[in-house]
């Protein structure tokens, strides 16, 4: 999971989760029964073919429910937009022996994050100074 794949509060997800009753949520759950309508109606007639004797509607038999089951899924995502079963990840602990290796390398990022900045500020004063002796 990456850092832009933060755990949204459980505050915020409330705020943002429309009403099983709204507009919209109501379309949501007729598109849903729509489709696992669909799903059952296929599969029932794929699952009589195969019966039949056609080996290729066994494929079929098995794609239909699976197809139904990713609606769900994404019925579910569509009413809870915030809602996320991963946890908040968690720093990796550096191992003892490399603690002072790490303190090290951090003290050098910050010396340099400091002459960087130095720098900056001096090419800054540079150019004022440039501006005002030409005026």
């Amino acid at each position: 999971m990456s850092d832009t794949e933060k755990v949204p509060d459980k505050a915020s997800a409330k705020k943002t989760a429309p009403h099983l009753t709204s507009a919209a949520a109501m379309k949501t759950h007729l598109t849903l029964v729509v489709g696992l309508a669909l799903c059952t109606a296929a599969f029932v007639f794929e699952l009589s073919r195969a019966e039949g004797g056609n080996e290729l509607s066994w494929a079929y038999v098995f794609e239909w429910p699976l197809l139904a089951l990713f609606a769900i899924y994404m019925w579910w995502k569509l009413l809870h937009p915030g809602f996320t079963f991963r946890r908040a990840r968690e720093e990796p602990a550096v191992a003892p022996e490399f603690e002072g290796m790490l303190h090290a390398w951090q003290g050098e990022v910050a010396k340099l994050e400091k002459n960087r900045r130095t720098e900056e500020a001096g090419n800054t004063q540079e150019t004022g100074d440039a501006v005002t002796r030409d005026e």
